[in-house]
């Protein structure tokens, strides 16, 4: 059956708010204290108790509400709207030049491989002295 014919299957709207949070059962089980095979049945079930539901939502990081009230449509239109209304608004307010900081790093290396290489060089030096002594 889909979810459309069983709007209210609580494990279906546990699986899919697991799925949109990249989280997989093992997760999931290690998080509630179980096993992966109890979270397939808990995910099968059309209705949990709410101590279990209240276990779940925080093993989730979400409300106990929002898995009760979770669709597939809700979700969508707020992604639609987030994105929407805050294509004109939202800015990356990057206090710096990220270029800046990649050369920043590539001087970094320069002057460690500098110093690697001197260390080497002195290195050679005490080594063919050493040499000479004997």
């Amino acid at each position: 059956m889909s979810t459309l014919t069983k709007p209210n299957h609580i494990g279906r709207k546990i699986s899919r708010i697991r799925e949109l949070r990249d989280m997989k059962q093992e997760a999931l089980a290690q998080a509630l204290g179980t096993n992966q095979q109890a979270v397939s049945a808990l995910e099968n079930s059309e209705t949990i108790s709410d101590e279990k539901l209240i276990e779940v939502a925080k093993a989730l990081g979400v409300s106990v509400e929002a898995l009760k009230n979770f669709s597939e449509e809700a979700a969508i239109n707020y992604f639609n709207n987030f994105t929407d209304s805050s294509a004109g608004t939202f800015n990356n307010h990057c206090t710096f030049n990220p270029l800046d900081k990649l050369m920043e790093s590539v001087e970094e290396n320069k002057k460690l491989y500098e110093r690697l290489l001197q260390a080497e060089k002195d290195k050679i030096e005490y080594l063919e002295k050493l040499l000479k002594g004997n």
